[in-house]
């Protein structure tokens, strides 16, 4: 697929790549994703195929998420850790997924000269001799799939599977943030997949640590109004906290979500909303201040702030006021950020929940067929509009199945229940206030007394 947009763009790009000589160094951001590894490959199959340079891909920070450790692994990525690099062995710099000055990559000062990207332009990013930025488009792995076209390559199968799953993880499944151009491309490459290989990236084996933070962030549940956050302490690898905000805006009820976490000296953060004119990137910044970095765009953004040598109790401090600020900046009251419980309430406890503070309470009294639950002594006066209606459930299916007397078991059954309740209506007509309500289930239909 071939836009008139890259057809345009194209022989700028090649004249600057022509104009360069020597090896180039191809970086994606800091803890790259998928969409930052599709980017990478796709750009070193142009630079190599199309043009004739040496290529490396390097990274910086850690591939920590399982699908993406598993992405490279099933596809054969080849890519270098910066610390690795001797960076005097490369004269030219291409940057993908990511700007310079952003603080998510390692360039610092370094200014490269060429970079595609689909968040919005940042200042220094106008210095670079060739730069690509289309924020509209939903993964820049979209615009570097036009680039091989242009070029006159085609992207075998393992780089059509690491194309379609960039835009997909990218883009939630088309359900936030895309182009005409993404799917146009996701459609194309589509048969061209390895199925099983793009299985095992989705569905990889989960360390326990996954299930760890997971537990952590679940227990550390906070809301006001629609905003759901979560803190996670030190954390193995800082992928798992736009893994668990993506998860938590899954919340009914919820449009933002906001989840942090502490890896080495630093508490990462991640925004997102189901809000389609949003600026998470502009609100990521805002919340962050000048002491990190941070950027994105509309409904998805992540960052960093700087902890310095802080204990516990500032990280915390730090993270709550991340939190607090955010409520604030949304119009939402801070002070009412309050822990969501996750304990299951009784759902069958109704009404009377309040008249289990009572002092005066009768003892259950519990029979072979279940619980019978009475109302207060005190509470007679209004049974007719406080009854207690918990049902007495029975699956006799099994015992009728084993023996040859089961209807007549059954109709037993349906006859003591009968009496129970003849016995409690008697009850009732004679002051003494107790009340029951019964249900049984037996051989596959419902008699409610």
């Amino acid at each position: 697929m071939l836009t008139d947009l890259t057809r345009a763009r194209y022989d700028e790009f090649a004249n600057v790549v022509r104009s360069r000589r020597g090896r180039w160094l191809i970086l994606t951001h800091d803890n790259p994703d998928p969409d930052s590894l599709a980017s990478a490959a796709g750009l070193a199959k142009i630079l190599r195929r199309g043009f004739r340079h040496q290529v490396t891909i390097a990274y910086g920070g850690i591939i920590g998420r399982a699908e993406n450790q598993e992405m490279v692994k099933t596809l054969g990525l080849r890519l270098s850790h910066v610390r690795h690099l001797n960076w005097k062995n490369y004269r030219n710099i291409a940057l993908v997924d990511a700007q310079p000055g952003t603080g998510n990559n390692q360039l610092d000062n370094i200014l490269p000269h060429l970079v595609f990207d689909h968040h919005p332009m940042r200042r220094a990013t106008q210095k670079v001799r060739f730069a690509d930025i289309r924020t509209d488009y939903g993964a820049t792995a979209t615009m570097i799939a036009e680039y091989v076209s242009a070029v006159g390559h085609e992207l075998n199968k393992r780089e059509a599977t690491a194309f379609v799953y960039a835009i997909r993880s990218e883009t939630q499944d088309f359900g936030r943030e895309y182009s005409v151009a993404d799917k146009q491309l996701f459609e194309e490459l589509l048969p061209q997949v390895d199925n099983r290989a793009l299985a095992r990236i989705q569905t990889p084996r989960l360390p326990l640590s996954y299930f760890r933070n997971l537990h952590e962030a679940l227990g550390s549940l906070q809301s006001v109004g629609s905003l759901v956050v979560a803190h996670l302490r030190h954390v193995d690898q800082p992928d798992i906290v736009p893994e668990i905000a993506d998860l938590l805006l899954r919340l009914e009820g919820k449009t933002w979500s906001l989840c942090t976490g502490i890896f080495e000296e630093r508490i990462y953060a991640s925004l997102r909303t189901t809000n389609a004119r949003a600026d998470a990137g502009r609100l990521m910044r805002r919340i962050l201040g000048r002491r990190g970095k941070g950027g994105g765009h509309g409904m998805m953004a992540g960052g960093w702030l700087d902890c310095g040598n802080g204990g516990p109790d500032c990280l915390e401090d730090l993270q709550n006021a991340l939190a607090r600020k955010l409520a604030k900046t949304l119009k939402k009251n801070p002070d009412r950020l309050l822990p969501i419980p996750l304990e299951p309430s009784d759902p069958d406890l109704g009404s009377t929940a309040a008249a289990a503070d009572q002092t005066e309470q009768p003892l259950a009294v519990e029979a072979d067929l279940g619980h019978r639950s009475a109302v207060p002594q005190k509470d007679r006066d209004g049974l007719t509009k406080t009854l207690a209606e918990e049902r007495i459930r029975i699956d006799v299916e099994t015992a009728v199945a084993e023996t040859e007397r089961g209807q007549d078991r059954r109709q037993d059954l349906l006859h003591l229940v009968a009496q129970m309740t003849a016995a409690a209506g008697d009850e009732l007509e004679a002051g003494r206030g107790t009340l029951y309500s019964h249900s049984i289930v037996a051989g596959g239909f419902e008699v409610t007394s």
